[in-house]
C-alpha cells in the first residue's frame, strides 16, 4: 500500500499563490478562527511533509523575520513545521536550520515514488509549485487540496499555481465553507488524456 499524497496550496480566486508587494493576499488577514482551527486538527496527524527548495527557503526566512506573535507563526505553521520533512533539492545541504528535515538530491518523481512506497504515514506538501506540477505530471499526486481565498490578486499576484502544468480532469471528493467565504476544496486529478482526431 503506497502512503497518499496531497498538494496543499493557498489560492487566490484568479490562481495564484502569492502575491507581492506587500502582505495582501490570500492568507494574511483573512484567515478566520474556523480556517485556524481546521489547519490545526489538519496538522495534528502524523503525516511527512515534502517540499522543494525554494519553498523551504521561503518558511525559513518567513519565520526567522517574525516574532512569536506574528501570524506567520500561527498554531498550526508551528504544528506543520514540527512535522519530519523531506526537502527535495540539488542546492541545500545539511543541517538545516529546521527540526526533523532532511535533504533529498536527485530527481523528484523518483524521490517522491519511493517516499510514497516507503512512508508509513500521509505525504503532504504545502507550496512547491514546479515540484507539485512535475508531480502531478507524474501521477503521483492524490489529492489537491486548494484553499480558496475571496480575493483577486490581478495586479500583485505572482506564482500562478498551474502555469505551465499538464490538463487535468479533477473530481470534487470533499469541499467546506470555512469562515463564511473561505472555500477548502479537495480534488482527486486525473491527466487527461486528448482524443486525437482520426
Amino acid at each position: 500500500m503506497t502512503a497518499t499524497y496531497t498538494f496543499d496550496i493557498f489560492s487566490s480566486l484568479d490562481g495564484f499563490g502569492s502575491v507581492g508587494g506587500g502582505d495582501w493576499g490570500g492568507y494574511w488577514g483573512k484567515q478566520g478562527p474556523e480556517l485556524l482551527d481546521h489547519r490545526l486538527a489538519l496538522f495534528a496527524e502524523e503525516q511527512r511533509m515534502v517540499l522543494g527548495a525554494n519553498t523551504f527557503r521561503q518558511f525559513v526566512q518567513m519565520l526567522a523575520s517574525s516574532t512569536e506573535e506574528s501570524e506567520v507563526r500561527d498554531p498550526w505553521v508551528t504544528r506543520m513545521t514540527n512535522q519530519p520533512i523531506t526537502v527535495v533539492s540539488s542546492t541545500l545541504e545539511e543541517p538545516l536550520e529546521w527540526p526533523n528535515a532532511t535533504v533529498v538530491s536527485g530527481d523528484a518523481v523518483d524521490i517522491v515514488a519511493r517516499l510514497k512506497e516507503e512512508s508509513d504515514v500521509p505525504l503532504r506538501s504545502h507550496g512547491s509549485l514546479s515540484l507539485n506540477r512535475a508531480l502531478m505530471a507524474a501521477g503521483l499526486v492524490d489529492r489537491v487540496q486548494v484553499t480558496l481565498f475571496p480575493v483577486i490578486t490581478g495586479e500583485n499576484g505572482v506564482d500562478p499555481i498551474f502555469k505551465d502544468a499538464a490538463d487535468f480532469d479533477l473530481e470534487l471528493i470533499e469541499t467546506r465553507t470555512l469562515d463564511r467565504d473561505i472555500q477548502e476544496l479537495v480534488y482527486r486529478p486525473t491527466l487527461h488524456v486528448h482524443d486525437v482526431p482520426a
